[in-house]
């Protein structure tokens, strides 16, 4: 059966905490405060301005997530979309996961005229992810990202 992408709902919440748990753990070594996760994440999947999720299925079994947010250009009139949360289960990575997700998101913004781009921030030190990237059409930019957190 091949790969269905589909927009995240509410109901989805406990799938998208369980993703994002992983990925901080397998990317970064992090354990994430589910106090904070869970309400961060029901606020994306009930309010799309802050965000979507996006899930893959594979034979009925969600396999892999991405979401998106959003920044406004005034120096370019239009909208990037930002991908974060990037996660595909072990078992079903190399099978085009990640691909069928960024995909589906690419086809969407180019279809909504007001989106001019689409950016993601990655780990320095991901190399087979800089790779897989790469080969979807994203290129590095002149920008590093430097961050006050917490305030």
């Amino acid at each position: 059966m091949p790969l269905r992408v589909r927009a995240a709902a509410p109901a989805d919440l406990a799938v998208v905490c369980d993703f994002n748990s992983l990925l901080a753990k397998e990317s970064e070594g992090k354990t994430l405060d589910q106090d904070l996760l869970r309400p961060g994440v029901a606020a994306v999947l009930a309010d799309p301005h802050k965000g979507r999720y996006f899930l893959a299925e594979k034979d009925g079994h969600i396999v892999g997530q991405l979401a998106i947010t959003f920044e406004w250009s005034d120096w370019r009139n239009g909208w990037f979309w930002w991908i974060q949360s990037v996660y595909v289960r072990p078992e079903a990575r190399r099978i085009g996961v990640f691909r069928a997700l960024f995909e589906h998101v690419r086809d969407a913004a180019v279809r909504d005229s007001e989106v001019i781009g689409i950016r993601l921030y990655v780990e320095r030190d991901n190399h087979a992810a800089h790779g897989t990237y790469q080969r979807l059409g994203l290129d590095w930019t002149g920008y590093q990202v430097m961050e006050r957190y917490p305030l």
